[in-house]
This record gives C-alpha cells, structure tokens and sequence, in this order.
C-alpha cells in the first residue's frame, strides 16, 4: 500500500487530488497539508512513501518543504518521495525543486490515469521524467539564467565512460531505458546497469538529479541556449 500526503494551499484542489487517490486499492491517503510548514510536519508524523507537493503556497513554498524533508531522511534512507505539482509547464520554481531533491512533476491538468502512473512510478523508486515538459523546462531555465556551461568533461563527469556519458546525454534529453537501449543498440538491462553507474559515480539519488546535473554540467545544451 503506497501512502500519500497530499500539499496544496487550495481546499478544492487538495481535496480533489486526495478523493482522486482514494479510489485506488493500492493507495491510502494518510494526510494533506496546505502549506509547506503543515507538510514538513505531517510528513514527520504520518510517514508517507509519497507527497503531491504544489510549488507556490504561502509562507514556506514547495521548495523549501521538499528540501527539509528530503532532509529529515537523512542519507541512509530513502524518505518520501516528492512529486511536484505546478499550474505551468515552465514554472521556474520547478528547477528548484528537482534541485531540491524532487523526483519528478506534473502539471495540475494531468489526467486521473497519469496521476495513478505517477505515483506509482515514484514509489516505485524511479524519477519521473516527461520527455517534452522537461526539455522546455530545463531550457528555459538555463536562458533565464544565463550561466555559460561549463566544459562536459570538467569535474564529476570525467569519471565516467564514453559509454557512461552518451547515456547520461540521452537520458538528459527525455529518452526513456527502452528508447535508448534502442538507439545505442544494446540490451535495456545493459541501458539500467550504465544509469546505476552513473548515479553511484555522481553520488545522485535517482535520474531527475542527473538530468538536471547534465544540463547544469553543459553536457546537453537547452534547445533555447542553442
């Protein structure tokens, strides 16, 4: 059984996303929050596997309750898992977010059966990556910014292979295990043993961290950098 808190500053969205949840055999619903302060606490209390995590709230924003409670983890264990929801697709809190320790994010205009997939795709210990959106993000981010990137082979990712990297590349650029099991021509467990290569070598949780430190590393430019 997956267990969810549900965080949004609005009533009827929150209670709308909570009621949507309930109707799964496989989830329970242990709490809501409509702050980032009442999730960092009910969180502590309740225990969830995961947390529907809105980015703009008063006071304590989504950010910073992803950050503590990423936190109170600590780094031998895994803690809840935090699934970002946002009004727009290039929200620029979202980069934060995942920064933070997010897994993942879905616009709030999600269907009720991508929702369902979401949630168990993060509790199931995996990021969340929508190909498209994250690309968009991502670059705009980086035009908003406006930091030069810095060489690809500088740092962390000099520890890895060639191979190693042209995974990282096209993990970064939206491509599931399958697809790029397809393009490099090997097996989709070869594809699963190279990310967990690359996320031990980086010292990352999970594949969002490393698509975020792709694009920060300069490895893969943003389409709006370009």
């Amino acid at each position: 059984m997956t267990r969810i808190v549900v965080v949004d500053d609005h009533e009827v969205v929150r209670a709308g996303f909570a009621g949507l949840l309930d109707t799964q055999p496989d989830f329970t619903v242990v709490g809501t929050a409509a702050d980032g302060a009442e999730a960092v606490r009910v969180c502590r209390e309740r225990r969830p596997d995961v947390v529907l995590m809105d980015v703009r709230m008063p006071g304590m924003d989504g950010i910073e309750a992803t950050a503590r409670i990423r936190a109170d983890a600590g780094p031998s264990q895994e803690g809840a898992r935090i699934l970002i929801l946002t009004t727009f697709d290039l929200d620029e809190h979202v980069y934060d977010a995942l920064a933070a320790g997010a897994a993942g994010f879905l616009l709030k205009d999600v269907t009720a059966e991508r929702l369902f997939d979401a949630v168990r795709v993060i509790a199931a210990g995996d990021a969340l990556l929508a190909p498209a959106v994250t690309r968009r993000l991502i670059g705009e981010f980086a035009r908003l910014r406006r930091r030069p990137p810095p060489a690809p082979t500088v740092g962390p990712l000099a520890a890895l292979t060639p191979r190693e990297t042209e995974v990282l590349r096209l993990l970064a650029e939206g491509l599931s295990n399958p697809e790029t099991a397809a393009r490099l021509s090997v097996s989709e467990e070869t594809v699963k043993t190279h990310v967990s290569r690359i996320l031990t070598k980086l010292a990352l949780r999970d594949r969002t961290q490393a698509v975020v430190a792709a694009y920060e590393s300069g490895l893969v430019v943003p389409r709006s950098a370009e």
